[in-house]
C-alpha cells in the first residue's frame, strides 16, 4: 500500500475518533439534569407608613385693639406664639381680630367652633356672654376665657376662666409711684369704667397711700364702652390734665389707649407706669427713660398654660386665678429701668412678701379701698 493511501486512512480514522468523542460528550452533557435557576423572589411587601398624628387645632380671638396694642392682646399673642413653637408637631394655631367695635366676637368664636377647633381662647371680659353661649352649643369644644367669669363651672365643664389678682400687682406699682413722686401727686387713667379696671385703680391707690401717706391723686376713665381701650388721643388728653394738675407719675390700665398716656408723660419728662406687658420695652426709645415700671399681668402664661394642658390631655374646666404668689402679676424690672428703681426695689419686695403672706389685704373695689384707707389712719 502506498504511503499516500496509508496517510489518508490514518487521517480518516482520526476524524472518526474526534467525531465520536464529540458526540459522546454532547450526549453526556444532554444526560445531565438541567441546572435549576433560583426562582426570582418578589420584594417583601412594605408596611404602609403610619400617618402622622392629627394636630390639635387652637384658635384665639383678640379683644378690641387687636394684635399690636403693646399691652393686653400682645401678651396673649406671646403665649400663643410660645405654645406654637414648643408644640409645633402637636398643634396648629390661628388667631382672629374682631371688628372695630367688637360686634362680631360671637361670630368669630362660632366660626372656629364650626371649623372643629379643639380649643378656643377669648381674650377679654367682653367675651364672657359670648363664650358662655357658644360653649353651650359646642360641648365638645374647649374654651379658655381671659378675665371673664362664668358661674358654676366644674372640672368637667368645657370652659376654663383665667382670672388675675390685678389689684396685687397694682398695689406694688402704686407704692413705686408714691416712693418716686416729688410732688406727692400721682394719676390713674383707666380704660372702660367697669369692675375689672376698678381693681387696678383700687390696688394702685391703696399701694400709694400705704407707701407714702402724703400722696394725693386724680383718677379718670376714658369711657364706658370697649372703645375706651383703643383711644390713645383721649388717653393723652387725660394724662396731660393730670400732669398740669401737678402729678408726676401716671399709671394706666387702658390697653392701646395707654400709648397716649406714655406719650404725654414722656413729652413732659414725667413718669408713666405701663400695664400688662413690660411697656418700657415697647415704648419709643426716647420715651423709655420715663416708663418707671409696668404692672405685669401674665396673660401670656395663662394662654400658654391652657394650651399645654390641652396638649397633655389635662385640660379642666373651672377657674384658674393668677396672683403675686405664682408670678401671675408683678412689676417689671429690665436693663433700662433697673437703675431707676434700684433705690425702691427693696421696699417693693418687702411689700410683695407681706401681700403673699396675707399680712396686707389688698382692696379690689371702692368699698374695700375706703375700708383699707380708713384702717391706715
Amino acid at each position: 500500500m502506498s504511503s499516500l493511501k496509508r496517510a489518508a486512512i490514518v487521517l480518516l480514522a482520526m476524524t472518526l475518533l474526534v467525531s465520536m468523542a464529540a458526540g459522546c460528550a454532547r450526549k453526556a452533557e444532554e444526560a445531565k439534569p438541567a441546572e435549576q435557576k433560583p426562582a426570582e423572589q418578589a420584594p417583601p411587601a412594605q408596611a404602609p407608613k403610619p400617618e402622622p398624628p392629627k394636630k390639635l387645632k387652637v384658635g384665639l380671638v383678640f379683644d378690641v385693639g387687636g394684635r399690636g396694642d403693646k399691652s393686653f392682646n400682645d401678651m396673649a399673642y406671646a403665649g400663643l406664639e410660645k405654645a406654637e413653637k414648643e408644640f409645633a408637631d402637636k398643634i396648629e394655631t390661628k388667631y382672629l381680630e374682631p371688628s372695630a367695635g367688637g360686634e362680631n366676637r360671637e361670630q368669630l368664636l362660632r366660626l372656629l367652633a364650626e371649623d372643629k377647633y379643639d380649643l378656643i381662647l377669648g381674650i377679654g371680659f367682653l367675651f364672657t356672654d359670648h363664650v358662655a353661649k357658644v360653649a353651650g352649643e359646642y360641648p365638645n369644644v374647649k374654651f379658655g376665657l381671659v378675665d371673664g367669669f362664668i358661674a358654676d363651672l366644674k372640672a368637667d365643664s368645657n370652659v376654663r376662666c383665667l382670672l388675675f389678682q390685678e389689684q396685687e400687682g397694682s398695689f406694688l406699682v402704686g407704692a413705686a409711684a408714691a416712693l418716686k413722686t416729688k410732688t406727692n401727686k400721682i394719676g390713674f387713667v383707666g380704660g372702660m369704667k367697669i369692675p375689672l379696671i376698678e381693681k387696678f385703680e383700687a390696688g394702685y391707690l391703696a399701694g400709694a397711700k400705704y407707701a407714702n401717706p402724703k400722696v394725693t391723686w386724680k383718677s379718670e376713665y376714658i369711657g364706658t364702652t370697649g372703645d375706651a381701650f383703643k383711644d390713645p388721643v383721649r388717653g393723652q388728653e387725660l394724662t396731660n390734665a393730670q400732669l398740669n394738675w401737678g402729678a408726676d407719675v401716671v399709671y394706666h390700665a387702658s390697653g392701646a389707649s395707654g400709648i397716649g398716656v406714655i406719650e404725654a408723660a414722656a413729652s413732659k419728662k414725667k413718669f408713666a407706669i405701663g400695664v400688662d406687658a413690660d411697656q418700657t420695652l415697647t415704648a419709643k426709645p426716647e420715651q423709655q427713660p420715663y416708663v418707671l415700671t409696668s404692672m405685669l399681668k401674665r396673660v401670656d402664661v395663662a394662654v400658654y398654660d391652657t394650651i399645654s394642658l390641652l396638649v397633655n390631655g389635662k385640660f379642666e374646666g373651672g377657674y384658674k386665678i393668677f396672683g403675686l404668689a405664682d408670678d401671675g402679676v408683678g412689676y417689671a424690672v429690665n436693663d433700662i429701668n433697673k437703675e431707676l428703681i434700684k433705690d425702691i426695689e427693696p421696699k417693693l419686695e418687702e411689700i410683695k412678701k407681706k401681700i403673699i403672706a396675707g399680712e396686707i389685704k389688698v382692696p379690689f373695689d371702692k368699698p374695700t379701698l375706703d375700708e383699707f384707707l380708713k384702717n391706715l389712719k
